[in-house]
């Protein structure tokens, strides 16, 4: 096999959630790749330095605001992309939110909140994403899930439970979109260390609980995210769909 299957050049991804963390890493990776990058967050200025920086790698960047909560907003941030490349090649749904909270006392807005952020919106993303990739009959679709939806994570219960739909969602969209050239993986982490995760391990208690059932002994870093996420968008994963694949130093094992 050639290392320029492994290459992302003249492709277009755009990635949501991308202004920190997971979504900034992969962005800036698939640049580096080769790849053209949409990426959008709740707030422009958010996202505005991640689109420098992968303009400093020489690669055209279009970046936008958009609530990810709402369809109106997701479509026009698609067709604003697809206005400025002409293609969208590769889809990453990487949005997240959590509460800390047992389910018995979690407050039903805040259950609507994880549910909607983590999961309608890779539903509606994929929606508007999924008829352009039809249309050129191919495309790729990358959810960010997380070993919390295959194991139950007490406290993280709408998280959880968030991220078990992903999976579903994963492995229906592969099936409804192999006919027609799309294919569409997971890729579901452990615990990273970002800015996300922060209050879980910032806390040395927490952090010796959670490192003690991972064999390799630490927590994960963002860029040992990236090499995964390039491979499943690459020419390389031509005949991967509907995996859900876990990078979690062994902690699933």
């Amino acid at each position: 096999m050639s290392i320029d299957r492994f290459s992302l050049t003249g492709k277009v991804a755009l990635v949501a959630g991308a202004s920190r963390g997971i979504g900034k890493a992969i962005a800036l990776g698939y640049a580096g790749a080769g790849a053209d990058v949409a990426i959008c967050s709740r707030k422009l200025e958010n996202v505005e330095p991640v689109s420098h920086e992968i303009e400093g790698l020489g690669r055209r960047s279009f970046a936008a605001a958009a609530d990810v909560t709402k369809r109106e907003e997701i479509e026009k941030f698609v067709s604003d992309t697809l206005a400025h490349f002409g293609r969208i090649d590769v889809l990453v749904n990487n949005v997240a939110r959590s509460i800390m909270s047992p389910i018995m006392n979690l407050r039903e807005d805040g259950w609507d909140k994880i549910i909607t952020t983590n999961l309608k919106s890779y539903f509606l993303f994929s929606q508007a994403v999924g008829q352009i990739m039809m249309g050129q009959g191919s495309g790729v679709i990358i959810n960010v899930s997380s070993v919390a939806g295959q194991k139950a994570a007490p406290l993280l219960g709408a998280y959880s439970v968030s991220k078990a739909g992903v999976d579903m969602l994963t492995k229906v969209l592969a099936k409804e979109l192999a006919g027609v050239g799309v294919r569409v993986n997971a890729i579901s982490p452990g615990m990273v260390e970002t800015s996300f995760s922060e209050a879980i391990w910032s806390s040395p208690e927490m952090h010796a609980e959670v490192v003690r059932d991972i064999p390799l002994g630490r927590l994960a870093t963002t860029e040992e995210i990236v090499g995964l996420a390039i491979f499943l968008a690459s020419d390389a994963a031509s005949y991967v769909t509907g995996a859900i694949v876990n990078i979690d130093g062994g902690s699933m094992t």
